[in-house]
């Protein structure tokens, strides 16, 4: 059936609270046989319930009782049995009069009878319709602004709040991702290992961050069962070291140089000789060295 907004708002005041004991019977009984109506209720109470949600209750102090108490015309005293006046005896029955002409009686002249208009009858609607609204508005606003004023303590004095109501502080986790760092160029060294300053056999190349080193066959080539060698000779070692067997691919990569300081490799002189097949099995030249060259810094370092 269709609702008057007058029943809306007579259901909206019955979610808030605010009807009298004659009306919330009036609605408990509508709600009882229209379920229509119930869900309408039901729909307020649920649209009213969220402004309440963050509102705590608060008990009031003593003092406000006893205030109210005093404006009801109670004490918290003792109060004195109240003491009822004695009835006076019944008065003697007046003396019988003597019978009297009859008399016409007055004529009393009746009121005109009030006629309620269907211009009155709109007026006494609209005018409790209106009440109705404005304290549904009412509640209404001071909900929404004591809802604002929670939201808004929260944010900027949560401390103000009990514990209960304060907003449980949250973690967040950031990852900061650093650019990667730029590489800092590092010095390269060459040596042209060649034979009484000929043409080079093989050019070294050493680099001074890591240590690692690559060897370049460019005019020289190994006899049948034969390899080439290379040495590194310093006077602070006693005795040549090897840095492996030659391949016979044109690159030669070794990170074997790791295991020596920055000066002893810088002064230190490489050379190549022609061992058997896999290199001396002693671990010393087996022939005088062909080859021979020293480092030189072809690019610096970056400062």
């Amino acid at each position: 059936m269709a609702y008057s907004e007058d029943h809306i708002a007579l259901a909206a005041e019955y979610a808030l609270g605010t009807l009298d004991a004659d009306e919330r019977a009036q609605v408990e009984t509508m709600m009882a046989v229209d379920t229509e109506f119930t869900a309408i209720v039901h729909a307020w109470e649920y649209r009213l319930g969220v402004l309440n949600q963050m509102v705590g209750s608060v008990e009031p102090r003593p003092i406000v009782w006893e205030n109210i108490k005093a404006a009801i015309g109670h004490s918290t005293a003792q109060q004195a049995p109240m003491a009822l006046p004695e009835a006076p005896p019944p008065p003697a029955p007046p003396p019988p009069e003597p019978p009297a002409e009859p008399v016409s009686a007055p004529v009393v002249a009746e009121a005109p009878p009030v006629v309620v208009t269907a211009a009155n009858s709109n007026v006494i609607q609209l005018s409790g319709r209106a009440k109705r609204w404005r304290n549904v508005a009412s509640v209404a606003t001071a909900l929404a602004a004591a809802l604002v004023g929670m939201l808004a303590v929260q944010v900027y004095r949560p401390e103000l709040l009990p514990e209960a109501l304060r907003p449980k502080p949250r973690i967040q986790t950031v990852e900061v991702k650093t650019p990667a760092p730029t590489p800092v160029p590092s010095a390269q060294y060459v040596a042209l290992l060649q034979r009484d300053a000929g043409s080079p056999a093989f050019i070294l190349t050493v680099d001074a961050a890591t240590k690692n080193f690559t060897v370049r066959k460019v005019g020289a080539d190994a006899e049948p069962g034969k390899s080439f060698e290379l040495w590194l000779i310093s006077d602070r070692l006693p005795q040549p070291r090897s840095l492996g067997v030659i391949g016979g691919s044109d690159f030669t990569a070794r990170p074997v140089l790791a295991d020596y300081d920055a000066g002893t490799i810088n002064a230190a002189t490489y050379a190549v000789t022609v061992e058997q097949a896999g290199g001396s099995p002693s671990g010393q030249p087996t022939s005088a060295p062909i080859y021979t060259g020293k480092l030189i810094e072809t690019v610096p370092a970056a400062r």
